[in-house]
């Protein structure tokens, strides 16, 4: 069994007195991977703090029913989960309002370090997921810990994945180029949407002048996401471009979690060492499904046919050694 951890921070959608609904990029992502995949082959754990109040209790238990391994979220007492509200546009696009000084995920790496550092040099974890997100909501001091963890993570044989998420209003004003070259050294999967590349670093909308700044990093799978324009995947010396799924513009209905779900299909499909192609078509397909409902996080019903199919005894799964086909 292959297993992923994913790090960051899981918010509270709405106000407390509408039923519970939740999102964050880094949970959003482990939920659908956990749904796009068969639990007996890869186990999804998240890696997160929470308070010791109702709310939280609840989340705990809604990633436990979703397959989700909790056993590295930490409770600390007195403290509770983020909160943001989504504002949607006509066309889908969403804006946020936050609530999270407060956050619990904030001080995970100051409560939970031992756990973490034990799991990651236990040579059980293949893969360690974070993003920009899951850096900004940190100190300068845990981004070093975490940066510094991943470092003797990696000398072990462990691949970690990297996705951009940018919210500039995270960074207050701090270096976040410096902090994306660290996560960058240590990615070997990197995950770029290229509006926040462009929002990161300037320039116009340019795909190759993205790979070429890519290029003094040693990362071996480079995927760059650009909406509902063709996705670019660079795997050492090839790359290809892959078009997106239409979706009518009356059925679009909240954006919020598209670039997550892209994640989590190709995720999905790698881990289970499906070609780059095959898993680059998935996360278009899972991405194009999750904008036609309301939330971070839609109904499973609504996705049924992209999770795995109940099989015979008699039958096995194949894997796809081809990277491009």
């Amino acid at each position: 069994m292959k297993q992923i951890i994913f790090f960051g921070e899981c918010m509270i959608e709405g106000e407390l007195s509408e039923p519970l609904r939740f999102g964050g990029d880094s949970l959003n992502s482990a939920l659908y991977l956990a749904r796009a995949t068969d639990n007996n082959l890869i186990n999804v754990l998240y890696a997160t703090a929470l308070g010791d109040d109702s709310e939280s209790k609840q989340l705990l238990t809604s990633w436990q029913k979703e397959s989700i391994d909790t056993s590295l979220v930490v409770k600390l007492t007195g403290k509770l989960p983020g909160r943001y509200q989504i504002q949607t546009a006509l066309n889908g696009e969403r804006s946020f309002i936050y609530q999270r000084d407060h956050s619990a995920a904030k001080l995970y790496l100051k409560s939970a370090i031992k756990l973490l550092k034990c799991q990651l040099q236990s040579g059980k974890i293949d893969y360690f997921y974070f993003s920009g997100i899951s850096l900004a909501i940190l100190s300068e001091e845990d981004r070093q810990r975490l940066f510094s963890l991943l470092s003797d993570y990696k000398k072990q044989g462990g691949q970690v994945v990297f996705d951009n998420n940018y919210r500039p209003k995270l960074w207050h004003k701090q270096d976040v180029k410096a902090n994306y070259h660290q996560a960058l050294l240590l990615a070997d999967i990197a995950l770029l949407t290229d509006e926040d590349e462009y929002a990161i670093y300037g320039g116009m909308a340019d795909v190759e002048a993205i790979l070429k700044r890519l290029t003094p990093y040693s990362i071996d799978e480079i995927v760059i996401k650009q909406g509902n324009k063709p996705c670019i995947v660079k795997f050492r010396d090839c790359q290809i471009s892959v078009n997106s799924y239409a979706v009518e513009a009356d059925k679009i209905v909240d954006t919020s979690a598209a670039g997550d779900a892209f994640a989590a299909g190709y995720l999905a499909k790698r881990l289970s060492e499906d070609s780059i192609l095959s898993a680059t078509q998935f996360a278009h397909k899972l991405a194009a499904r999750v904008i036609q409902y309301s939330g971070a996080i839609i109904p499973k019903t609504a996705m049924q046919d992209l999770m795995p199919q109940p099989c015979s005894k008699n039958q096995q799964k194949v894997n796809q050694k081809v990277i491009f086909s």
